[in-house]
């Protein structure tokens, strides 16, 4: 194999586990200091792949979510021959390694998951103290290398023009991230978060809410119980939410994509967590405060509570995150 491989990385599906993939893009950028990394990945994700350095180019992978589509993935693999030595499959399913396959690349690399053999020649085992930790697992797919958090890097043009647009001052406002696009059981309720939001507010910030187009419903309610805010959900691109987000003070989320954006920007973190553990997926933060109440029934790591009552976070009242988010905010703001 040639000492500067061409390496083709099949990449997840998710805003926080593509940022959370930097840990692998930066291993193997370690390892292979000329290597050509490209990542296959759908088209939403490139505007956090321009925002890595560690990578050449994100090939499209024009597919529907969750669609095995066995025929596509051939042809496409087909058209990918010739083209890359090694390829690293992140996701753990059986059709997320079939393009590699079909690419006829000489290594493929993975973890075993959906009894796929033959499909990888490198099957790299997976200790279960990481089988949950998603960021470690990816960075071992490497099997060598430098653990690092990710870093997106911020357009600070464009990062200028947006707070002038929404009115908004750096470093005087607070990014408060209220969706999850895995369910319910991820979300704060829209009460509190309000609750905070006028917390914020007293204490002289602005508070920004984001969020896609879906969480516009979730962003809505909040809106109407703190008027003062400014919602911005389905109003910026991802790359737009990027820049804005590393310009604020301080960020609230749930366990969600934009929570995994702030830490990748710098941005001093409040991290909520119900059906999810902050053990697993935590950002990867140097300033971060993780609130989980760990009850007896989490975490579940269900979508809708399976019990009815969501104590995990119905329970979390406003005055808990409140002084973790305090807690942040009395550290020097960084530059």
């Amino acid at each position: 194999m040639a000492e500067s491989p061409t390496i083709l990385v099949i990449g997840p599906r998710w805003v926080g586990d593509m940022v959370m993939a930097q840990c692998l893009f930066s291993a193997l950028r370690e390892l292979h200091p000329d290597a050509a990394i490209d990542v296959l990945a759908p088209a939403w994700a490139a505007p956090l792949v321009r925002r890595m350095p560690e990578i050449r180019q994100q090939v499209d992978l024009p597919l529907k979510s969750g669609a095995l589509e066995f025929r596509m993935r051939r042809r496409f693999g087909r058209l990918l021959r010739g083209h890359y030595d090694i390829a690293y499959v992140m996701p753990g399913s059986w059709k997320s390694a079939l393009v590699p396959f079909f690419a006829r690349i000489p290594r493929r690399v993975g973890y075993l998951k959906e009894m796929r053999y033959g499909l990888l020649t490198d099957i790299v085992a997976l200790p279960d103290v990481v089988k949950r930790r998603t960021a470690q697992a990816y960075f071992g797919l490497a099997q060598g290398g430098t653990f690092r958090a990710p870093k997106l890097a911020v357009d600070t043009k464009n990062q200028a023009a947006l707070l002038g647009r929404f009115g908004l001052e750096a470093k005087k406002f607070v990014a408060l991230m209220p969706g999850a696009e895995f369910g319910p059981a991820k979300r704060w309720p829209s009460e509190r978060y309000a609750g905070l939001a006028r917390d914020m507010m007293a204490k002289g910030f602005a508070v920004a809410l984001f969020g896609s187009k879906n969480d516009a419903d979730v962003t809505a309610e909040i809106a109407t119980l703190a008027p003062d805010v400014v919602d911005l959900a389905g109003q910026t691109r991802l790359e737009d939410a990027i820049d804005l987000i590393a310009a604020a003070r301080l960020a609230v989320s749930n366990d969600s994509g934009l929570m995994h954006v702030a830490a990748a920007v710098g941005t001093p973190i409040v991290a909520v967590y119900g059906s999810t553990s902050p053990h697993n997926t935590p950002p990867l933060a140097e300033q971060r405060e993780l609130v989980w109440l760990g009850l007896s029934c989490s975490p579940c790591h269900r979508k809708i509570c399976p019990l009815g009552h969501l104590n995990c976070l119905n329970t979390l009242e406003v005055a808990q995150v409140a002084a973790a988010a305090e807690r942040l905010l009395e550290m020097p703001a960084a530059a």
